[in-house]
């Protein structure tokens, strides 16, 4: 089990990694555009729609990292006062009653939604905008997979500490 753990965090820890410096790029890119606005009263909608990509990106790709940091916003009026083995009950029973449902509810309504769009090879209904919207739309369901590879690896390490096993 902490192996296969080990496998999931790995996976996310690299496209976390990986996808951290979107949010540079998305800060300079925004920086870019509002100087091109104020200094040269010019804009584009290719520029302008590449934050839009760039934000999908950086919000959906990296919310395993997150999960894998625990860095999600959560009502926290008891957690952080329980026993590591009551946080691995909540772990585990959140993730199999809350969060599996709702990826699964995602996965379901996101297939069809995003084949769709790759069938059409869905572009931007403006004309200078980015023509890869199906790989936009994408990113729900690699959301989707990202958090379910981490609610794995939550799960095995939450039975791990209830078996006594783990920290």
């Amino acid at each position: 089990m902490e192996r296969t753990a080990q496998l999931c965090d790995a996976l996310n820890r690299w496209i976390g990694k990986m996808i951290c410096w979107s949010a540079l790029v998305l800060a300079l890119w925004q920086f870019g555009l509002i100087l091109a606005q104020a200094v040269f009263r010019t804009s584009s909608i290719f520029a302008q729609e590449a934050l839009i990509y760039l934000n999908a990106l950086l919000f959906l790709g990296a919310t395993g990292y997150t999960l894998l940091k625990d860095g999600h916003v959560r009502v926290d009026l008891f957690y952080h006062r329980m026993s590591e083995r009551g946080k691995a009950w909540v772990n585990l029973l959140g993730t199999i009653l809350f969060l599996w449902p709702v990826l699964t509810l995602i996965c379901i309504a996101g297939t069809p939604y995003v084949a769709e769009s790759w069938a059409l090879r869905e572009g931007s209904i403006e004309t200078s905008g980015i023509q890869a919207v199906f790989l936009l739309k994408t990113l729900i369901l690699v959301f989707a997979v990202l958090m379910a590879v981490q609610s794995v690896s939550l799960i095995l390490r939450s039975l791990l500490i209830l078996r006594g096993q783990g920290t």
